[in-house]
């Protein structure tokens, strides 16, 4: 079965309802959501690792995590429960905190390009370095650098070097 949008099919009495977001983690992302369970499944839109990893090689953009990540919270009761795509069962108060991370870091980039700074810049100045302990532990999966390439380079549209951002391994 395939869908170019929004699909929802009936299981068991329930309906499950899928929804593709074309340029979140990649541009091939869709979201799970089960009313009646009171429970969406969001893929590598949402981690809980830390910082996410965007693929912008395959169509992945930080603008795109971001609307995805909106229209879920307008799309599920407060008291939902949210899956990840890596992590531990979270709350909705968990992805705000998460799409307010995306939204700050992203700001962050976005200010330092209008005033000119290179990448180079970007990460020596360690621009992102107020989310660096929440969000990029040691042996983070994509750590501070990476991370504050990926938003440079969605914010530019370019593609990252290389076939992809650093990951600290």
């Amino acid at each position: 079965m395939t869908f170019d949008h929004e699909l929802t099919v009936h299981v068991n009495g329930d309906d499950v309802r899928a929804v593709h977001y074309p340029s979140a983690h990649t541009d091939g992302d869709s979201i799970v959501y089960f009313p009646q369970k009171g429970a969406v499944a969001m893929g590598d839109i949402y981690v809980r690792y830390g910082f996410p990893f965007i693929d912008i090689n395959s169509g992945g953009s930080v603008q795109g995590m971001i609307a995805a990540c909106e229209d879920v919270l307008r799309l599920v009761p407060a008291d939902a429960r949210v899956v990840p795509g890596h992590g531990d069962v979270a709350g909705v108060a968990d992805l705000r905190e998460y799409l307010q991370m995306l939204k700050d870091t992203t700001a962050a980039v976005a200010a330092a390009l209008k005033t000119g700074k290179t990448l180079a810049q970007m990460k020596e100045q360690h621009i992102l370095g107020a989310w660096s302990e929440r969000y990029s532990p040691p042996k983070a999966f994509v750590d501070t650098d990476a991370f504050t390439e990926t938003l440079y380079n969605s914010l530019r549209g370019h593609t990252a070097r290389h076939g992809g951002p650093t990951r600290s391994r």
